[in-house]
């Protein structure tokens, strides 16, 4: 009678389907999530990289008479600047663009002046014998979907810049 119901036993697959799933299903929830955390990765530096360009772009249509060369910008627009990468406004105050961008100083702006060879430009860059050119960056410490679970990272940063020609307009 024993030896009847071990063979019977044995011979079964009922639950081979449950035992399969036992073993794999660590490694579907590691892949899943890990798939989350980089499409997060990827979207909080697109967030940095598009906020980075808007600020070039702020900046770059400021005035002619903001920007001295060779390398002086004025402090007014250096911090509009850094409002609009940071938070998408002029004002100081606002709603960062990640949760965890909370320090405005985390973006630099610096100027490039170019000496223009041949110099003989109409237009805006009419008489002038350097052409101005700013550049925003800036280094956002990332912060992890799980980061409530204990998953940090601190050295983890997303790092973008663009630059943009002074237009003066």
């Amino acid at each position: 009678m024993i030896i009847a119901l071990l063979s019977r036993l044995l011979a079964t697959n009922r639950a081979a389907a449950a035992a399969e799933m036992a073993l794999i299903m660590p490694f579907l929830i590691i892949l899943m999530f890990g798939s989350f955390e980089l499409g997060n990765y990827f979207l909080s530096e697109h967030v940095v990289a598009k906020a980075v360009r808007d600020g070039a772009r702020y900046a770059a249509r400021r005035a002619f008479t903001d920007f001295s060369c060779p390398n002086s910008v004025a402090s007014d627009v250096v911090d509009k600047t850094r409002n609009i990468t940071r938070t998408g406004q002029i004002a100081n105050g606002g709603t960062a663009r990640l949760t965890n961008w909370t320090v405005a100083t985390t973006v630099t702006v610096t100027l490039n002046c170019t000496a223009i060879s041949g110099g003989n430009y109409s237009g805006i860059y009419k008489g002038m014998s350097n052409v101005p050119r700013i550049k925003v960056s800036a280094v956002v410490p990332y912060r992890s979907l799980f980061n409530n679970l204990g998953f940090t990272s601190s050295t983890l940063n997303l790092v973008s810049e663009s630059e943009a020609t002074v237009q003066g307009i």
